[in-house]
């Protein structure tokens, strides 16, 4: 891990305020900056006073040439003392260094000024929405108050579907009973229809961007510590990820983190950039922070699989790139012809890592909600300093700066499956199939073990 972000480090020396000005911004303690850079001053301070204590040694060590023995005693215990006191000052500027890292290394990512600002997902910021929702008459005003003002076509219906969790337990396409029974809450057992589903949903994922240039992964499902460190703020993500007993490694909440960690402590050619990267693994999180929210269904789980999008590429390329991820989101999404809302994340509900992250929120009929399937963010060079993944010229040459990384959800199957469920359901129970699954699933039809009220009228 390198000791310190050189962006950071010139921020802190030359517009401490932009730095004091993100940590406002994110309800956190300014004066850390403050420290951090009467920190900086004094390691400088005693650089300078070493370096002239080096010089003072270095012209004893040239009259120590051409002395008199007597005057040369002198002069070795001068340069005994001069030592110790270099030796003395370096530790201290050390141990400077090493606090002042500590507080970079500690700060979130410095946002991207048109990030909103806001306390929690109620001041997300919708930009902009695909497809015509249909719309419960019971709940007409909720849903308008979602689209912000926004002029959108919607259908109203009679009935809301049936929601995905009681539709997949009538159905016997999946058993959360006996999940509890064996794993515990948020487990499930996926049958027949939705496990070729699931199946369908990332075949389509990885070959759509396959199209688009990207190079498909099947990553570690564990990767070490230190590796996480450098992805996120372990302390913060404590809730989510799992920790295996007795062993450096964690179990990977998504596969961006092990891809993150790929190219750690290397220098990448500038020829080879962008590297683009489609990784499909399980996830596995605690959901720790989500008692009492989606508990019944397969929305929130512990486990799920997912498809997605990573990018490693210049500095001056990122926000370009961040465009193209949830261009390539969209389109995936609507190709399963699930109507959605794209929303810019306020700066409270962020997190450290992203400079700015999009969430693509699709309309899920039942619940009345737009709900987050996919997340879509520009870390900068944030992990990329703590991996020390940086570009050059040429392998070998000194390198230019750090490179920037962004991720992007392609497909997470449990969440698709639920919006499909929701979306696609009609009122003898059967779930129509988008067009572009077909080639792998043709229709979902398992006999209810009960009769399922029809979902339209």
């Amino acid at each position: 891990m390198v000791s310190a972000q050189w962006s950071l480090l010139h921020l802190l020396r030359e517009n401490p305020d932009k730095l004091k000005w993100n940590q406002k911004v994110r309800k956190l303690d300014e004066k850390v900056i403050d420290y951090a850079l009467e920190l900086d001053l004094k390691w400088r301070e005693v650089l300078k006073e070493v370096n002239k204590l080096k010089h003072e040694k270095n012209i004893i060590s040239k009259k120590l040439l051409k002395t008199t023995m007597e005057d040369r005693n002198i002069l070795i215990n001068k340069a005994r003392e001069i030592t110790q006191e270099i030796e003395k000052l370096e530790a201290y500027a050390e141990d400077l260094k090493k606090r002042r890292d500590e507080i970079l290394l500690g700060l979130p990512n410095v946002l991207h000024e048109t990030v909103p600002i806001g306390i929690d997902e109620n001041d997300n910021v919708p930009i902009r929405f695909y497809g015509k929702p249909k719309v419960w008459r019971g709940i007409i005003d909720q849903f308008l108050n979602q689209t912000r003002g926004h002029n959108i076509e919607y259908e109203i219906v009679d009935k809301p579907p049936i929601g995905h969790a009681e539709y997949v337990e009538k159905t016997g396409l999946a058993d959360i009973e006996r999940a509890a029974k064996v794993s515990g809450s948020r487990f499930y057992y996926l049958i027949d229809d939705l496990v070729w589903l699931d199946f369908a949903l990332i075949s389509y994922a990885l070959d759509y961007l396959k199209i688009q240039g990207f190079k498909i992964l099947e990553t570690p499902l564990m990767i070490r510590k230190e590796a996480y460190e450098g992805v996120t703020s372990l302390e913060d993500f404590a809730n989510v990820i799992y920790k295996i007993e007795g062993e450096n490694l964690y179990l990977i909440a998504t596969s961006e983190h092990a891809i993150a960690a790929m190219h750690m402590n290397e220098v990448l050619e500038k020829s080879e950039l962008p590297l683009l990267y489609a990784g499909v693994s399980p996830c596995f999180r605690k959901e720790a922070g989500a008692h009492g929210k989606d508990t019944k269904g397969i929305f929130r789980v512990h486990q799920f699989n997912k498809v997605e999008q990573f990018v490693f590429c210049l500095p001056e390329d990122s926000w370009k790139w961040h465009e193209k991820l949830i261009e390539n989101a969209e389109k995936l999404w609507q190709g399963l012809e699930i109507p959605y809302r794209v929303v810019n994340i306020c700066t409270g509900e962020i997190g450290v890592v992203a400079a700015k992250k999009y969430d693509l929120e699709a309309w899920m009929p039942a619940q009345g909600r737009y709900r987050e399937v996919v997340s879509c963010s520009n870390c900068t060079d944030w992990q990329s300093y703590r991996l020390n993944i940086r570009y050059a010229e040429k392998r070998g040459l000194p390198s230019e700066g750090y490179v920037h990384t962004l991720n992007s959800t392609a497909i997470a199957t449990s969440r698709a499956i639920t919006a499909i469920i929701e979306n696609h359901q009609q009122e003898d129970g059967i779930i129509i199939i988008p067009k572009v699954l077909r080639k792998y699933l043709e229709k979902i039809d398992g006999a209810p073990k009960e009769k399922i009220t029809p979902a339209y009228k």
